[in-house]
């Protein structure tokens, strides 16, 4: 089950348009069909089998369906829960925040804040020891890792 059901919206909340729109028709021949389920109809991974749960590379995070920076490693951390997890998304507006009350509960629901695709939900309360009391549970299929470059050995 997921918090979207339909096509995504073409605008935010607040009625203002995506920067990046596409029909699905678009989205269909650019992604694959397991980016497709998660960006455009709200799915999810299952836990523990996406690329970057473990992942400790430095670099930022964009969308994976338009490329829009998200994340930076620096506030990636051990969750255990089987995504990958944030406390903070970047300063500005990266990202918007959506109230979901599928799954009989009420949880908030990540979008990327260009193209409205789905990346997961944020979570609040939990106990981590991070400077937002903040998860950002975030299906790996959903982002792209740009690594940072590391400078050769000795320099």
């Amino acid at each position: 089950m997921s918090a979207h059901t339909g096509p995504m919206p073409l605008t935010k909340p607040d009625g203002t348009p995506f920067v990046t729109v596409k029909s699905d028709e678009q989205w269909k021949s650019q992604l694959t069909p397991a980016e497709y389920h998660v960006l455009r109809e709200a799915g999810t991974e299952r836990a523990f089998t996406g690329e970057y749960t473990d992942t400790k590379t430095r670099g930022t995070y964009s969308c994976r369906a338009c490329g829009a920076h998200l994340f930076t490693s620096d506030t990636k951390f051990d969750s255990h829960c089987g995504w990958p997890s944030f406390y903070s998304a970047l300063a500005g507006d990266a990202i918007i925040e959506i109230e979901d009350r599928s799954m009989g509960m009420k949880r908030v629901e990540v979008r990327c804040a260009s193209c409205g695709s789905h990346l997961g939900h944020v979570f609040e309360g939990e106990g981590y020891g991070t400077p937002t009391d903040l998860r950002y549970c975030i299906n790996s299929v959903s982002i792209r890792l740009d690594p940072v470059e590391q400078p050769p050995a000795g320099s």
